[in-house]
Order: structure tokens, then C-alpha cells, then sequence
């Protein structure tokens, strides 16, 4: 799955990304235009939107597959049966080609406005093994 290249200029493409999107969650505030990118400068969508404090990302390894975890800490497999996995990451924390992401569930309110919950589950990747970044709609998502 790796490309197997210890090489941190090789990852910078989307650590560079990922760090804009771990600032701008730190910071929490949005802007008076809209760009829908991933590395855009602010978080939401105008001053009249939603209070986001989260820009959710999918990756995908080199095979093309999205990465999937358990949304529980104690599950090692998503193919244990009764074990709900997410694609949907909240970065916490980046370090070079090392990335920290929370696990993100589907909110079980479907009457709410936000999509996403966050979990207790946290895992470390690196970001040499990845080869794509897919940005979600930004968000609110409470911590535990």
C-alpha cells in the first residue's frame, strides 16, 4: 500500500493541506467569501453561516480504496462482524508525514443540521501511505 519512501518532501502535498485544515480548526472562524477548496482560508461559508469548527477529510491509499476505521477504540478489524467503521477524519494533530485524525461516526439524529459526531477513536497515518485527500462540507462537530 505504501510507496515505501521515508522521503518527507514526498508527503507535502496533502501535509501541507492538512496542516491549513488543523490551523484553521484551532481557529475556528469564518470569512466573507466562499472558495470550495480543501486549503481555502477560512472555515464555513460566509459570515452567516453555521459556526464550523471542522473541515471532515477522506483519504485514499494508493490502491484507491478510502481508509476505514472503527469508530470504537477496542475494534481492530472493520471486518468483525457488528463493527462500525467511518472514512471520515477530523485532523487533531499533524508532525511532518505523521498525522494524528479522530474518527468521525454519522450522526444518529437525522433531524440534526450536522452530519457528523465525533468518537473517542484516534489513530495515527503516514501520510506517505496516502495518495488522495477528499475535503467534506465543513462543519460543526462536538468533541468528547
Amino acid at each position: 500500500m505504501c510507496n515505501n519512501n521515508t522521503d518527507t518532501e514526498s508527503c507535502r502535498c496533502i501535509a501541507e493541506i492538512l496542516a491549513i485544515i488543523n490551523v484553521l480548526q484551532q481557529n475556528a472562524t469564518t470569512a466573507e467569501t466562499c472558495l470550495d477548496t480543501c486549503d481555502r482560508g477560512f472555515l464555513g461559508c460566509g459570515t452567516n453561516s453555521l459556526n464550523c469548527n471542522t473541515r471532515p477529510v477522506t483519504l485514499y491509499l494508493s490502491n484507491g480504496v478510502p481508509l476505514s476505521i472503527p469508530t470504537v477504540k477496542d475494534s481492530v478489524d472493520c471486518g468483525d462482524a457488528g463493527v462500525v467503521c467511518s472514512s471520515v477524519f477530523r485532523v487533531e494533530k499533524l508532525d511532518g508525514c505523521c498525522c494524528t485524525l479522530r474518527v468521525l461516526a454519522t450522526n444518529p439524529d437525522t433531524t440534526s443540521e450536522f452530519p457528523y459526531v465525533s468518537t473517542n477513536s484516534f489513530f495515527t497515518v503516514n501520510l506517505n501511505c496516502v495518495c488522495c485527500l477528499r475535503c467534506l462540507s465543513d462543519t460543526y462537530v462536538e468533541c468528547l
